[in-house]
């Protein structure tokens, strides 16, 4: 069952979100070709130092998973998620996920978005818009009364329209003095069905869209996934809470980009 969030919790929870989304907003500047994704995982960890808080996932596994060794997750081109920092040197035309989850204060703030080195592809251009507005369709439907059907349903609908595939495999998820609460946030589905959305609840709405099909498996380390047909694959997330008549972004930072126009009108 999902854990409502209180008042008083939702300061504190707000405050972890835009720590993580400030953390995004510093990387932006070193994206750039030439740069290890080892190299920015280091960037993350000086800053986690300096602001006196804790990486989520750095020694994170679940039973039986060896434990995640890097501050953030850096997934580049045809990696879904989870792809550990290492030796991989960006170069132009790469497109490259950074999820970054922290813990301030005992609470969790997790978010990710997209970064293009150099000037990607024209079809990678189209897929991460694509996964962008899929992003903020399936938040633009969380209100009180609302059902988790209705998100997925309209995050599917879109993706597939532009003839890219929504990974089925991975979802948001509830969040808050855990890294993974109740509800599970399924990514494709149909309106009208599932859990009922009610204020006080938070969680992660992080859709992962492929260029080619949705089939994907796990690399050896047991954590990096990657697309089975090699194509592009592209993430964003938000970390929301319902509220009384809608939904609040608690990610954000001056440096986030704007909703879409598809949403703002």
């Amino acid at each position: 069952m999902a854990v409502l969030k209180k008042p008083e919790d939702i300061a504190a929870c707000r405050k972890a979100c835009q720590t993580a989304a400030g953390i995004l907003d510093y990387l932006t500047d070193f994206i750039k070709p030439g740069i290890t994704t080892l190299e920015i995982d280091q960037l993350v960890a000086s800053k986690i130092k300096e602001l006196g808080i804790k990486s989520a996932t750095l020694g994170y596994g679940p039973p039986s998973y060896p434990p995640f060794p890097g501050n953030v997750c850096t997934s580049v081109n045809h990696v879904i998620c989870h792809g550990i920092p290492g030796t991989k040197v960006l170069k132009k035309g790469d497109i490259l996920n950074i999820d970054i989850t922290i813990i301030e204060d005992g609470w969790y703030g997790d978010t990710s978005r997209m970064y293009c080195v150099g000037e990607p592809s024209i079809l990678a251009k189209r897929l991460i818009e694509t996964t962008f507005e899929c992003m903020w369709l399936g938040i633009n439907e969380v209100k009180p009364g609302a059902r988790l059907g209705d998100i997925g349903h309209v995050i599917q609908q879109h993706a597939e329209a532009q003839g890219f595939s929504v990974v089925r495999e991975y979802c948001g998820h509830g969040i808050g003095r855990h890294f993974h609460e109740e509800p599970q946030v399924l990514h494709y589905g149909r309106a009208g069905t599932g859990v009922i959305l009610k204020e006080g609840m938070v969680f992660t709405i992080e859709p992962m869209i492929n260029a080619g099909k949705a089939a994907l498996k796990v690399l050896g380390d047991e954590w990096t996934v990657v697309t089975k047909d090699h194509s592009l694959s592209a993430q964003w997330e938000h970390q929301i809470i319902v509220t009384a008549d809608g939904y609040e972004v608690l990610t954000t930072s001056p440096g986030m980009r704007p909703a879409p126009a598809l949403i703002q009108s």
